[in-house]
């Protein structure tokens, strides 16, 4: 099946099994990813330096990004064989564009990461965000009602209280301005 390889100059040969052999491992991670194999129990298939001093999401040192490089290396040490007459100068492009598949593929995973987005609810989110109170809020601290307030396009409905002197009705909007024990302190909005 390879048997091309053996007549080859044996550097165009190195090329040429980097390549292959790269390529089937390329092959295997990409169909492990879509259909869920990179999160097997107890199987990793990077292995990382410690670099958690950093905040990057992921590590530069992976087995992937290995794969990465040696794709880059090996198809473009077999494509650019014949187009350089330096056995030296062909190396240092197949490392140079080897470096530039991994720098793509963090480009390209910091951007996927970019879309990632928290909306889990923290309460500290409501501060200085407009509401309208639901169950009446009696005034000066005397006791709580609630409000519904949207934070994040979600609709909550939270306990509140208001240091006003006069009792908020329901439909009466209000800003929170400040955050007590989860309850929210709340001012009415003079219209």
């Amino acid at each position: 099946m390879l048997d091309f390889l053996n007549q080859l100059d044996p550097l165009l040969k190195s090329f040429w099994y980097v390549a292959l052999i790269s390529s089937a491992i390329f092959i295997i991670q990409t169909l492990l990813t879509f259909i869920g194999g990179a999160d097997m129990d107890g199987v990793s298939a990077d292995f990382d330096g410690d670099l958690s001093s950093t905040d990057a999401p992921f590590q530069f040192f992976s087995f992937r990004n290995l794969i990465n490089f040696m794709l880059g290396f090996g198809w473009s040490g077999v494509v650019f064989y014949k187009s350089f007459s330096s056995t030296t100068l062909l190396v240092m492009v197949a490392c140079l564009i080897g470096l530039l598949l991994v720098f793509l593929f963090i480009v390209l995973m910091k951007q996927i990461i970019k879309l990632s987005e928290d909306n889990t609810f923290k309460i500290s989110d409501t501060l200085h965000l407009l509401g309208t109170v639901y169950i009446p809020i009696p005034e000066a601290l005397s006791g709580k009602g609630k409000i519904q307030i949207s934070v994040k396009g979600s609709l909550h409905e939270l306990e509140a209280m208001t240091e006003d002197s006069e009792k908020l009705l329901s439909g009466t909007p209000v800003i929170v301005e400040k955050i007590s024990n989860n309850i929210l302190i709340v001012k009415k909005i003079n219209q």
